[in-house]
């Protein structure tokens, strides 16, 4: 008798870095990213944007504000990367 099993889907990470890609790989890989953590179930996630001149923090909060997939979302306090993450809580 032969058992076959199908693999459980690998559950998404709970944090995505986004330092050092371009503004527009960034924005892509953002969108998959919470796509993602959705139907994975996820109720919050982690952006690392890094702090530097702001532009990606400004794309990334952008991005979050016209997202349905997004409640929330608020800058990280010190003790979890301050400026340079941003932390999001999902939509119902």
């Amino acid at each position: 008798k032969v058992v076959l099993r199908s693999a459980p889907a690998p559950v998404p990470p709970l944090r995505l870095d986004l330092r050092g890609m371009r503004a527009d790989e960034a924005e892509s890989e953002l969108s998959r990213f919470l796509d993602k953590a959705l139907l994975a179930g996820r109720t919050e996630v982690e952006i690392i944007h890094g702090m530097g001149t702001g532009a990606m923090r400004r794309m990334v909060h952008e991005h979050l504000k016209r997202s349905r997939a997004v409640g929330d979302f608020r800058l990280g306090n010190a003790d979890e990367g301050g400026d340079g993450v941003t932390k999001v809580a999902l939509a119902d």
